[in-house]
């Protein structure tokens, strides 16, 4: 038994064409380096969020019902959060008892120290990285964090697996960045080797009047 250990905040299954290949079960670990003003999963990082410690092994008896489905569609599972490279020792452990036919994605923004991705560069198979906007100044501002380290490991990615196995989310966000920004940001990532890209805009949902 490892003494490696993963706190669990949710299991999501039958996730289908949302992140990643064929079935996937979406896998949230609490903890997160990063702020960002519009957190769409804050008790991923939030003081007083309930988790269950489980291990490799632990996890593996909780999504192994779905085994045929990923199979079958090549599907599997989708480590998120959260930070989900925060727990890198456990994903590289987590793929050495796991079925090899299943897919191991990660969702990330690699705000990371470099070592964590270094850990599992050779043992996940697809990367889906959040990467808000590639200018530091606007980055910081949206998530209370430099993207220094964002820079490292995009590098890292590029110099060791196949551009196509990482999709990069870039989201236009309300009073953040503008399309010009979300323009650049693209430019900046074909030049270090990207193309696979999701551009998107933040749908901001207004707080109910109480």
């Amino acid at each position: 038994m490892s003494n490696v250990c993963l706190p669990l905040i949710s299991i999501h299954r039958h996730r289908l064409g949302i992140d990643g290949k064929g079935v996937t079960t979406l896998v949230g670990a609490y903890g997160c380096p990063l702020k960002c003003k519009y957190c769409l999963n804050p008790h991923a990082w939030a003081p007083g969020t309930k988790y269950q410690n489980v291990t490799p092994e632990e996890l593996l008896d909780k999504v192994k019902i779905d085994h045929l489905y990923f199979l079958a569609t090549g599907g599997g599972i989708v480590f998120g959060g959260g930070e989900s490279l925060l727990h890198s020792d456990f994903i590289r452990e987590f793929r050495s008892i796991c079925p090899p036919q299943w897919q191991i994605t990660v969702e990330t923004s690699l705000n990371v120290p470099p070592e964590n991705l270094q850990k599992v560069v050779d043992v996940v198979d697809e990367y889906i990285v959040d990467i808000k906007d590639m200018n530091p100044g606007t980055y910081e501002s949206y998530t209370g964090n430099s993207n220094f380290r964002v820079m490292q490991n995009l590098k890292t990615l590029r110099e060791h697996i196949d551009s196509q196995r990482v999709l990069v989310r870039v989201p236009l966000i309300p009073r953040f960045n503008k399309r010009e920004d979300l323009d650049n940001s693209c430019n900046i990532l074909r030049e270090m080797g990207f193309t696979n890209f999701d551009v998107f805009s933040y749908v901001i949902r207004k707080k109910p009047e109480t």
